[in-house]
């Protein structure tokens, strides 16, 4: 049996044994849109909840001194995410431009978490050329102080450090997509202030163990979610005018837009997810494969985890966990690959990171995969050579491909073992009947 899955920017199609006991569960066909840029425009224009951003523009450049020197920041995602924003930005920015801000005080800020800088050749592809050589374009820099402001404490005890020219712009727009997400609950909406442009302390604090070990720190889950609720309240703090967020389907084609207040917007694509992402089983399987949902989200190890992680839900105690991702930007933090490398055991490790007697950036990726690997082993197939890989003791094995993965996985749980295939990544949340998993009882 042939199966093709999300893998790099082409997919990959893999072999499956005839005669297994196997089920492939993709999201519901959604059809994209014809027009994305006339739908976006459209969005903006009719707004959820509260006025247009032209009306918020004409509105507030009649409260300063100097209209002509008014500026807008629009935040962007960055290389990490499929985020569409060369059909996002030219209905946005021509409307800002006819509002009355000029095109030279307009900043387009890339929110790189504490990811690296997007380059310039990542940058094109993001944006695109024209937009690229017109605007002025910068990566944030969460480490960088002298490029962040403070502005106090979060009720959850979050220093709240945020981009200097984000808080200094008068007009505030983010911009994003909505997906299920391993333990914000969804993408988009707040997630562009944190972790997207705030600093390293910011991010760390609301990303904290504490944070990632409370049980509605999970896939599709919002109420109760210490991550989501304190992103939202230091967003609502520093300030967001509008935002323009979008739906993708498993191709990363546009399905629904949705712009206007960052709550109601945010809300309105969620809901429209809950419809559509959650995929009933009737009990646990002894082998599941995953992957991330394709480039740009599979590039590295430390994005892949969030597949594993979506594995877990699935997968029975003791089971197998195939986790298909290319990485071909290889293990994407320095402090995440030392700890893979150096660490042995899962349930320790993830003792120490909980109860505070270790703290590190990316500890957060670390933790979750700890949790994927205690209940499951992990074999991981990519395009990472073996050599790369080698000095990786934590929780996972290399396999050359996922064919090879396949037959050890048969061989360990039988050959009536069942096998569960993702084709999508993080588009459909599997739900085991019964299951304790918080992703699966969620509905706010």
């Amino acid at each position: 049996m042939k199966v093709n899955i999300q893998y790099g920017k082409k997919g990959l199609d893999i072999d499956i044994p005839d005669g297994l006991d196997v089920t492939i569960a993709n999201p519901e066909p959604q059809q994209p849109l014809p027009d994305p840029q006339a739908a976006i425009a459209a969005a903006i224009d009719h707004p959820v909840r509260g006025p247009t951003i032209t009306a918020i523009i004409k509105e507030r450049l009649k409260r300063l001194k100097r209209p002509a020197d008014a500026t807008a920041c629009i935040v962007v995602s960055d290389h990490t995410r499929p985020v569409p924003s060369r059909d996002i930005l030219p209905p946005l920015l021509q409307r800002i431009e006819a509002a009355g801000i000029q095109r030279s005080r307009i900043t387009i800020l890339v929110a790189t978490g504490l990811h690296r800088g997007s380059t310039a050749l990542e940058l094109e592809h993001m944006l695109g050329k024209d937009i690229l050589s017109a605007y002025n374009i910068i990566n944030h820099d969460s480490k960088d102080r002298s490029r962040l402001v403070y502005k106090g404490i979060s009720s959850h005890g979050t220093p709240i450090w945020i981009n200097k020219v984000y808080l200094d712009a008068d007009i505030k727009i983010l911009t994003g997509y909505v997906d299920p997400h391993f333990f914000a609950g969804f993408a988009g909406g707040r997630k562009a202030i944190v972790p997207g442009i705030a600093g390293e302390d910011t991010v760390m604090a609301n990303h904290s163990a504490r944070h990632i070990d409370n049980p509605n720190a999970r896939f599709a889950v919002l109420a109760g979610n210490p991550i989501h609720e304190d992103a939202l309240e230091i967003a609502k703090h520093v300030g967001v005018d509008i935002i323009v967020n979008v739906c993708l389907d498993e191709q990363h084609r546009i399905i629904k837009v949705a712009a206007g207040d960052l709550e109601a917007a945010h809300d309105d694509l969620v809901q429209f997810m809950r419809k559509t992402i959650v995929k009933n089983l009737d009990s646990h399987y002894d082998i599941v494969i995953v992957n991330n949902g394709g480039y740009p989200l599979d590039l590295n190890l430390y994005q892949a985890v969030k597949s594993m992680v979506l594995g877990e839900i699935a997968v029975k105690e003791g089971g197998t966990i195939i986790s298909v991702n290319e990485m071909s930007d290889g293990f994407g933090s320095d402090e995440f690959k030392a700890l893979i490398e150096q660490e042995t055991d899962p349930r320790e490790l993830r003792n120490k990171l909980v109860s505070g007697e270790l703290v590190m950036e990316a500890s957060w990726q670390v933790q979750t995969l700890t949790r994927a690997a205690t209940r499951a082993e992990i074999l991981v197939a990519s395009a990472m050579p073996e050599s790369a890989f080698k000095n990786v003791k934590l929780g996972m094995k290399w396999v050359p491909s996922v064919e090879q993965a396949i037959a050890q996985a048969v061989h360990k749980h039988g050959k009536d073992a069942r096998i569960l295939v993702l084709p999508a990544g993080p588009q459909l949340i599997p739900c085991v009947k019964n299951s304790e998993a918080t992703s699966c009882h969620a509905r706010h």
